[in-house]
């Protein structure tokens, strides 16, 4: 490879984790390193929800990778709860993309000031997120959804989920990161959204909530026991089979602990 191939590959990498920061609004340095150049496509079924991994070697790339961009002043560091650095990309990394065609906003602010519960909340949605790019699902992040950039917009009967995975056989999978018990008010929605979703799963003409060509595969907590618990409970009180609970809503409580939120 002569040293203009090199440095071409370089640019690439560049643009690629800035477009990362661009969709995702910050990410810690092992998930950067996770991002690899390329990863699956045409994932179905289930998604495995497990933690991306990123070797020694993917480390030290996203390590060089990151400190060019920090050198040009394109991203923005930062430094999580947890001692993590964490990147975001700055207004000259957002004006990079943008000469390159692709729609993207400083996350300064992300970087600036943050609550630990939101960074956890955010760390857990990046990694989800990521392990679904990873295996080859097309997703929309915590940040898109936020901002409407995903195949359901605003949200879906009045909800926007935390993450979002589509399978190639058409499959939506919603995944919400419940941290922490919810207020009365917003439980009470949340169990009214469910309902909403769980007839409009069975409606046979197709779904109307999810548009055209998609269909529901499941609504994924990633919880803990307790919440798994509860809302179970009250799922069944209010009137649902377990067969239907069973088909549309999927419980996660041993991919992190509760007390850092970080993945086992």
């Amino acid at each position: 490879m002569t040293a203009r191939d090199g440095r071409i590959v370089a640019r690439e990498r560049e643009q690629k984790l800035l477009h990362s920061l661009s969709r995702f609004g910050f990410l810690r340095t092992r998930d950067c390193a996770a991002l690899r150049p390329a990863w699956a496509s045409g994932a179905t079924g289930e998604p495995s929800l497990e933690a991306p991994v990123a070797t020694a070697s993917d480390i030290r790339m996203a390590q060089r990778t990151l400190r060019r961009l920090a050198d040009a002043r394109q991203v923005l560091r930062g430094q999580g709860p947890d001692g993590s650095v964490i990147y975001s990309l700055s207004e000259a990394g957002a004006r990079r993309l943008q000469r390159a065609g692709i729609a993207a906003t400083t996350g300064k602010d992300l970087v600036r000031a943050f609550s630990s519960a939101h960074f956890r909340h955010r760390t857990i949605a990046n990694m989800v997120a990521i392990r679904g790019l990873l295996d080859g699902y097309k997703i929309a992040s915590e940040r898109e959804l936020s901002q409407g950039k995903s195949l359901i917009g605003e949200g879906i009967a009045g909800k926007t989920p935390d993450v979002l995975l589509r399978g190639a056989d058409g499959k939506v999978w919603l995944v919400e990161v419940e941290r922490s018990r919810k207020n009365a008010r917003d439980y009470a929605k949340l169990l009214k959204w469910l309902d909403a979703v769980a007839a409009d799963a069975a409606d046979a003409s197709g779904s109307k909530l999810l548009g055209a060509g998609l269909r529901w595969g499941k609504v994924v907590f990633v919880c803990t026991r307790a919440f798994r618990a509860k809302l179970t409970r009250d799922l069944v009180a209010a009137g649902w089979k377990k067969s239907a609970l069973d088909a549309l809503v999927r419980f996660e409580t041993t991919l992190y602990r509760f007390e850092d939120i970080v993945f086992a």
